[in-house]
């Protein structure tokens, strides 16, 4: 099987800025985050990392000190134009030679600029709207057959080009879906996540045509994408569990037993049912994922096979497969130790990656 591991990480700090396109250059500031993703070999251990399961602390580790010196600072003082895209690229550079996948600066919750392995900026935006709907071809019983509402977010990624017109195309559409039943809308009868996400595409792609994807959030813990043509979905449970790190130096506190409430998220790719407009019902996802789940959580995950020697990507490992069998369309997992802290792994077609 082909593994594609990625390593992420995320440090915060709080500066000030002027920026020229920004009210003319008023001093203003945020609480930023970084982010950076760094591939690693399939087999052994990356150059960077000091030992086997450290990875993510020491990407960790890096991070935070690259930005330290930015906290609490001017970044003017640092960047002549201090924008989240400049701001990525000055972080960039400096985590060379690590083999980069991502790299990200977010100026608050909603916006930021993610730069591929190539160097391209991509913006993205994060909108919330109020809405209730109800799944009309689902079974007799099931819950979501009867109407209800969520709290949605929807997430879009495009060329950085089309980063100041996002907000103004956004709108329209936001004041159709807020405060909205969205089975009432044109195209919106059966309003599962996925035909949500393709029905903004639909609305937004020819206005924008560095439009990447469109995620939409139904509730904290899944949601759905569509990139035009294909979609996917995800779903996300939460571990509070217990780990050992068998190759940790001595005095270092990962040799010891200690725990993490991980966020264990699953990645499923799968055609669309033209019926029940879903690739997958995300309850059915978790009834089926249940029997891992129950391995996992509450429990001391060093007594799995491979984890004490692997950690993240030891549990990432292990979860995929004894869930494959019951959940062929999974090709990928993320597990994070701490927010935005933790293993990619994938073995599936390239497809787009969640804020971590």
């Amino acid at each position: 099987m082909s593994e594609r591991i990625v390593y992420t990480a995320s440090a915060g700090f709080e500066s000030a800025r002027r920026l020229d396109r920004v009210r003319g250059g008023a001093l203003h500031g945020h609480g930023f985050v970084a982010t950076a993703s760094a591939r690693a070999p399939a087999t052994g251990v990356p150059d960077w990392a000091p030992y086997p399961g450290g990875e993510v602390a020491a990407l960790r580790g890096r991070l935070e000190a690259l930005v330290a010196p930015l906290d609490y600072q001017l970044l003017n003082d640092h960047l002549d134009e201090p924008s989240d895209e400049n701001l990525a690229r000055w972080i960039g550079a400096r985590l060379h030679p690590l083999a980069i996948e991502r790299i990200g600066v977010h100026s608050t919750r909603a916006q930021g600029v993610d730069l591929d392995a190539a160097g391209v900026p991509r913006a993205r935006r994060r909108y919330q709207f109020e809405a209730a709907h109800r799944l009309p071809r689902v079974a007799p019983g099931h819950k979501c057959g009867r109407m209800h509402g969520h709290g949605f977010a929807v997430v879009l990624s495009a060329l950085a080009t089309h980063a100041r017109t996002l907000d103004a195309e956004w709108a329209p559409l936001q004041q159709q879906l807020h405060h909205a039943c969205l089975n009432e809308i044109a195209g919106l009868d059966n309003p599962t996540s996925e035909r949500i996400a393709s029905w903004i595409w639909a609305r937004l792609q020819p206005r924008l045509p560095g439009l990447r994807w469109v995620t939409v959030h139904e509730t904290a813990t899944c949601g759905a994408h569509f990139d035009g043509a294909r979609y996917r979905i995800w779903k996300e449970l939460g571990l509070d569990s217990a780990v050992r790190l068998a190759h940790a130096p001595a005095g270092d506190g990962c040799a010891r037993v200690h725990g993490h409430s991980y966020r264990l998220r699953l990645h499923l790719g799968a055609a669309l049912d033209a019926v029940m407009g879903w690739t997958l019902d995300f309850g059915d996802v978790k009834e089926i994922f249940a029997p891992v789940f129950e391995r996992l959580d509450h429990q001391p995950l060093h007594e799995l096979p491979g984890v004490a020697q692997s950690g993240v990507l030891g549990i990432a490992r292990w979860a995929r497969d004894e869930a494959a069998a019951a959940l062929p369309q999974l090709d990928r997992i993320d597990l994070l130790e701490t927010p935005g802290c933790g293993v990619e792994l994938s073995w599936g077609a390239d497809h787009p990656a969640l804020p971590a």
